[in-house]
């Protein structure tokens, strides 16, 4: 059987702040630019969650691709929308807000329902944090 990799698009809004907290306020600027802004900044992220299987001989779909926009939304948005990253979200705790790591942090929030729920396995987090910048994680570590 083939293997095919299917896709899902859901969306959410969040404040972030990138600084370090041992660095001055000028160091954090010169590093981070206006992603530094004391009083946060936000995006409107666009978030893709792929898997990949077998298809079902009967149905020929991977997966049901409104249960994964349910497990997308459970496990994901409905922490994240319109909330503050640094502050307000349990699975960003103890880590910078960059999208590299939001990436990762999603990944980790959904890889294990996906293959328990759906049986399919979890092939990549692509994260789009502006129309000109987004990151992509395959679970390597």
């Amino acid at each position: 059987m083939p293997i095919v990799h299917i896709t899902r698009r859901e969306r959410f809004s969040a404040a972030h702040k990138l600084a370090r907290p041992d660095w001055s306020p000028e160091k954090n600027l010169e590093v981070f630019g206006k992603c530094a802004n004391p009083n946060w900044h936000g995006h409107n992220y666009d978030l893709w969650v792929t898997v990949k299987g077998e298809p079902d001989p009967e149905t020929s779909f991977v997966t049901d691709l409104s249960r994964l926009g349910d497990l997308v939304k459970e496990h994901v948005v409905r922490h994240v929308d319109h909330k503050n990253l640094d502050l307000d979200v349990p699975f960003m705790q103890g880590r910078y807000s960059s999208t590299e790591n939001l990436a990762v942090a999603i990944w980790e929030q959904l890889e294990g329902p996906i293959t328990r729920e759906l049986g399919v396995t979890l092939h990549c987090v692509k994260l789009q944090e502006t129309e000109n910048n987004h990151v992509e994680y395959y679970g390597e570590r």
